[in-house]
């Protein structure tokens, strides 16, 4: 997989996981709350992780949404701060 294509998988992940723990991306950075900077290392974060299958599985299987992300996910920490922020 090239790398504008992990990007861009990487880049939904994180899209799908902030909307499945009812957090809004757009309105964060519009808000001064996640700074660009903040998004990319996220995404670099995701690009890093061995629990991808295991991410795409429990995203489907949380399509309701959910309170928390998994335990084992990069971005557990921003996305509970961007939650609190919201």
């Amino acid at each position: 997989m090239g790398l504008f294509s992990k990007l861009d998988k990487h880049s939904g992940l994180i899209g799908t996981m902030a909307e499945t723990v009812h957090v809004d991306l757009t309105e964060a950075m519009a808000n001064g709350q996640l700074s660009g900077q903040e998004l990319r290392n996220a995404v670099m974060a995701c690009m890093g992780c061995e629990g991808v299958c295991d991410c795409a599985e429990w995203l489907e299987a949380h399509k309701a949404g959910a309170d928390a992300t998994p335990g084992y996910c990069r971005n557990a920490g921003l996305m509970a701060r961007l939650q609190q922020a919201g």
